[in-house]
Formats: structure tokens, sequence, C-alpha cells
């Protein structure tokens, strides 16, 4: 492996920092992640849309793909090797993907949504009613920007409440880089496990959640194995509730350090443009789960050879100045919304992004509506941050909320 490449994530700086000096080097960058394995990232808005709108064509998901992975030149111990290989949703290509994406996505329609948000509300009143209860100096991380993605995801997909707190253990144990290779397998395997028995106990004792329906979808002749059918829940399960953990948690901090913006946003109900600022400002997702090219291919003036993975990193080319503006550095509610890549772009687009968007819009609404004066308990620059290069997000979130309204 060559060693002439800029590490990622360098060393004692935080990956956003290591991105924006790298976006100034090229669109496009070689680096070595841990285990001096090379890859590239994309860094600028319109590199991240040209890779995103050449999925399932230029740019594949399968591992196969990456011959670096079989040939010797990974170690079989590296520590990402057990996400990349997840077997997921978001590794499948072309047919496949359409394939399984349509099936999952009956669940996720628009009327499908609207539909839960009487039920999203209950859960965000239920936890706030306990925010309120532990009084000032409260963590609204666990008691609430994580609580509120973990049980409306592990609800709709029929995971027993005893069973949610292991699920957040496994998630972040799975997407911290600094997770050691051989917890890193051992939490797959688990998860996996796990999640075949969830499909064993929905195919012989049904429920009213999405895991029963894609069982009995597959069961009636959709196509969809056990391990297809793990591989879906595999990624709702940690995806569709991480990112929005991460969102809630990035969006209270930019509120805090924007009171003006906290302001304008209570005045005029501006909540969804909210959630849609801090998809650009702050993303959840740093960097994806890697792409490999099917071809050797030109992105933004940069050439990548057939063969190779590539990140595409959304925290830094949502503030890319030349799609932005000089002012893409700051926190904005009222800028406009074209263009946008909070939720992706192209064929693998967020299947999710109408249920996030829900959750963010009802829980931020409703945290500031009861609690006015809420406010956080520690300097921003001393918030705990993931320890992740995949999802990034606050892991605590001290506050002081007054007195509380109804």
């Amino acid at each position: 492996m060559t060693t002439s490449l800029p590490s990622f994530p360098a060393a004692d700086e935080a990956p956003l920092d290591t991105c924006l000096r790298l976006r100034e080097i090229a669109p496009v960058v070689e680096v070595e992640f841990p285990g001096g394995v090379p890859a590239y990232l994309a860094l600028t808005h319109d590199a991240v849309r040209e890779i995103l709108a050449g999925d399932n064509r230029t740019f594949l998901r399968e591992p196969e793909h990456w011959p670096a992975l079989y040939d010797g030149s990974i170690p079989e111990d590296w520590p990402l090797r057990a996400i990349v290989q997840g077997g997921h949703l978001s590794t499948k290509d072309g047919a496949d993907h359409r394939r399984l994406r349509g099936l999952v996505g009956k669940a996720f329609t628009p009327a499908r949504v609207k539909a839960l948000e009487p039920r999203v509300q209950q859960i965000v009143d239920a936890l706030l009613d306990d925010v309120i209860a532990a009084g000032d100096g409260v963590d609204l991380v666990p008691a609430f920007t994580e609580a509120l993605p973990m049980w409306v995801i592990c609800e709709l997909f029929g995971v027993p409440a005893e069973d949610r707190s292991q699920m957040r253990e496994w998630t972040a144990a799975l997407l911290a880089h600094t997770t050691p290779p051989e917890v890193a397998f051992a939490t797959q395997n688990a998860l996996q496990a796990y999640l075949h028995q969830l499909v064993e106990k929905k195919r012989e004792t049904p429920g009213d959640d999405l895991t029963t329906g894609l069982v009995q979808a597959s069961d009636e002749g959709d196509r969809l194995t056990t391990d297809e059918l793990v591989g879906v829940l595999w990624l709702m399960l940690v995806a569709g509730h991480e990112t929005t953990v991460h969102l809630l948690g990035h969006a209270v901090v930019a509120l805090s350090q924007n009171p003006d913006q906290l302001e304008l946003a209570k005045g005029e109900d501006r909540w969804d443009d909210v959630v849609e600022e801090t998809l650009r400002y702050r993303h959840s997702v740093m960097m994806t789960s890697f792409r490999f090219t099917a071809e050797d291919v030109t992105v933004a003036g940069v050439h990548i050879p057939k063969g190779q993975a590539v990140g595409v990193v959304y925290q830094v080319s949502g503030i890319d100045p030349a799609e932005h503006g000089e002012t893409a550095d700051q926190f904005d509610i009222t800028r406009e919304q074209n263009a946008r890549l909070g939720f992706g772009h192209g064929p693998r687009y967020c299947i999710g992004a109408s249920l996030a968007r829900l959750e963010g819009r009802l829980a931020l609404a409703t945290l500031y509506r009861r609690l006015p004066d809420l406010a956080l308990a520690i300097d921003p620059g001393d918030i705990p941050y993931s320890p992740s290069f995949f999802t990034v997000g606050p892991l605590s979130l001290p506050v002081t909320h007054g007195t509380p309204k109804p």
C-alpha cells in the first residue's frame, strides 16, 4: 500500500476539518483510510452530484467490484470490512437494487408516512414529558434526540421495546471507525443473527409492522430471500435511525448558536426549513459507505481508474461556497432550497426521506414550543461528537429548559 497519500481521518483533526483542507487540493482526492487502504473522496457539491447521478451504472455498490478487497491487498481484519460487505440494500446494484427498493418503498409512500404523524407526535410528547420531569441538566441526546428515532424505527419494524437499547449499541459499534476489527465483526454477526430471528418470529407470529409486511410479501412470491430481507432490515434499522439522531442533535446545536434563526423558526413556523438547512449545514452523514468505479471515469476533472473505492462526503459538499456562495458556512433557514443533496440524488435518493422530515419537523417544533427557553448547558466547543466518519453527531447535549409550557 502507498504511504504518500493524505490520511483520512487525519490524526488530531476532526474529519470535517480534514475534508475542508482536502477540498482546497481538488474536488476529488485520493486518501489513505485506516489500515493503509486507499480510496477517493468526493468533496464538492458538483463532484458529489455527478457521482450520485451515476449510481447503478458508473458507480456500483456491490463489493465484488473492488478487487483490492479480495486479492490480498486489504487485510482480512480490516476494521471497515464488516460495513463494506454488509450485504444490505445499499450494496445492491441494477435490477436487484430496483427490486428491493420497490418492495421497501411501499412502506414509505407519502400517504403512509402522513398516517404515522399522530403516533410520532405521541412519542415526541411522551419523551418530552420525561425531559421536563428530569429538570435542568438533562442530557437531550439519550433522553430525546437519540430516543425518538430509535423508538419510531423500531416500532415501525416491530422490534420489541426490550431489544431497542441493544440495537442502539450495535449501531454505534458498527459505525465507529474506532471499533476494533474483532468487535466490529462480532457485532455484525450478532446483529445479523438477531435479524434472522426477528424474521422467523414475524413469520410464525405476524404483527402490524413492516417486517411482517416484508415477510408476507416474500412468502407470496415477491422474490425476496431471507438474506435479502435481513439485509433490508439491517439498512433500515441502522441507517434509518442513526442519521435522524444526528439530524436532531445538529439542529439543536445550530439553533443555539444562531438565536435569530431560532426566533424566525418559532415566529413563522419554519421547522421544515430548519430541517433542510441542517442537512446542508451539518449533514448527519459525514461520508457514505463506498461506491466502486465500474470503469475509468473522470469526475469534476479528476481521473479515477476502474475498480477503485469512492466515498461521497456530504458534510463538506453541503458547505461548498461554489454552490452556496460566500455564506455557505453560515446557518440560514431562509436560504434557497434548490439543488440540495441532503437526502441524496438519483436512483439511491433516501427512501426514508419523508419519515426523517416528519420526525425532524415534529420533534423540533414541539421541543421549542414546550421548552421555549431551552439552552445548552455546555459550551458548543466542548460538545463530544461520535467517533465515526460515516455518521457524525453530538453524543451529549446537557440543557437547561426553564419553565415548560403545556
